[in-house]
């Protein structure tokens, strides 16, 4: 028999239960269709939580509602899937704002709009706390319009493009068919502050103009198990490209990993320094486990400046498969900073068989070796820095060097390390007129 206080004790807990439950259906979205009284306890700060669905979905320009839901107030806002694309002209993100597409989701630039050649699918500037997962879910551009005559021509077109934000998530998403990067994570005027603090994660960029990825300054950024494919249109058509507009960029605890880069018209991944001086931040820049396949070149790292930022760049576990042209290439004026390969890994370089029919004489066919050394001016400077392999390895079966050195004059590159290289058709594995000044072992392995 169950007792006096059981039964209280049963009582009680089941109210609060029931009030529990209530707090959170109040905060659950309820219907995906137009719901003004929701949207009024969303305005009055009764839930935090929104359906931009309440704001009136509209299959030919869902621009104002989701706009509106965005602008709210709100936590989160929950993306719905309606069976059809939220179309949509240029939106601003703010802050402290989560945004949750369901499963099934696109978001589509509206054909005939973006006329700016800086008009973005989002944008964000100066803004912080902002999360955007869409696991399943697509935002999506219109490239080939962006291309045409009837556009004004630019490469600013992002899907997503945070300047000066802090604590950003990217988590799940496609980003694909922009008119310039996926994702621009950029610095506005003097003094002013890089991104930081940025997490992109999960996502696949895929058919973009410019880069899957821009990052012209950014301090602690993570890019994990993303996918960058087919990117092409404008140079430097990259997985990723990280490329400083000016001296005071930052580029600090940048890390890649488990990322691969494939059938992009360009580079798999690009570091380009040009724009950086002794006077720059440190920089440091990890790419770690990534994978490049079937892109223009695989791994390239550039600078101009004789006088470059210190700190690292190094490629660690990183394997290039099927480059069309190169698969590492290097130019470099600059001593200041570290650049490491460790235990990287190049198989079938210059698979579009590019490689010059007279041996040994190259021009702009040095791009056909697996690995290019070079500086670019013609003019004497200071040495490089070291550049080091460290059991790297090279797999080819063209009769031909694994390494060509070409430089402005005698002991400009100092390359260090071990590379070794399985080729049996080759006559000797490394060509060019500083190839005797290095320090760098290259040995061949039986096949």
């Amino acid at each position: 028999m169950i007792s006096e206080q059981k039964i209280l004790f049963v009582f009680i807990w089941g109210c609060c239960a029931l009030c529990s439950a209530g707090d959170i259906e109040q905060q659950r979205p309820s219907g995906n269709f137009k719901n003004p009284a929701a949207v009024k306890e969303v305005l009055s700060g009764k839930r935090t939580v929104a359906n931009a669905a309440w704001w009136g979905f509209n299959e030919g320009d869902s621009t104002a509602a989701l706009q509106e839901a965005m602008n709210s107030g709100a936590g989160t806002v929950i993306v719905p899937y309606m069976g059809k694309d939220w179309v949509v002209r240029p939106l601003r993100l703010r802050s402290n704002l989560e945004i949750i597409f369901e499963p099934g989701v696109v978001i589509t630039a509206k054909k005939g709009e973006f006329r700016g050649k800086n008009d973005c699918l989002f944008s964000a500037t100066g803004k912080k706390n902002i999360r955007l997962r869409g696991y399943g879910a697509t935002l999506r551009m219109q490239k080939a319009d962006y291309m045409g005559s009837d556009y004004q021509q630019g490469q600013w077109r992002h899907v997503l493009c945070f300047v000066e934000c802090t604590n950003v998530s990217v988590l799940g998403l496609t980003l694909r068919d922009s008119g310039g990067d996926g994702i621009y994570l950029g610095q506005g005027g003097t003094e002013r502050p890089p991104c930081k603090d940025v997490l992109i994660k999960d996502c696949t960029f895929d058919n973009n103009y410019r880069q899957g990825i821009s990052v012209i300054s950014a301090e602690n950024l993570r890019i994990t198990n993303c996918i960058f494919k087919n990117t092409s249109g404008h140079s430097p058509s990259a997985g990723i490209d990280i490329e400083p507009n000016e001296s005071r960029n930052k580029l600090i605890n940048i890390v890649v990993s488990n990322c691969v880069s494939e059938n992009n018209q360009g580079r798999g991944f690009v570091v380009a320094l040009h724009k950086l001086t002794k006077l720059s931040a440190d920089i440091s820049i990890l790419f770690v486990d990534c994978y490049i396949k079937g892109c223009g070149r695989g791994l390239e790292v550039g600078t101009h400046s004789n006088e470059g930022p210190k700190g690292s760049v190094e490629f660690r576990n990183c394997v290039i498969d099927d480059a069309l042209s190169a698969g590492i290439w290097i130019v470099t004026n600059t001593r200041s900073f570290d650049l490491r390969f460790i235990d990287c890994k190049i198989k079938n370089a210059n698979s579009a068989n590019a490689f010059p029919k007279k041996k040994y004489i190259f021009s702009d066919k040095e791009y056909s070796f697996p690995i290019v050394l070079r500086t670019r001016r013609q003019k004497a400077f200071e040495k490089t820095g070291d550049i080091q392999f460290i059991d790297c390895y090279v797999y080819d079966k063209k009769p031909r060097p694994a390494i060509y050195v070409r430089t402005s004059y005698t002991g400009a590159i100092n390359a260090k390390g071990t590379i070794y290289v399985q080729n049996k058709l080759a006559e000797k594995l490394v060509a060019g007129p500083d190839a005797e000044n290095m320090s760098l072992k290259v040995e061949r392995i039986p096949r």
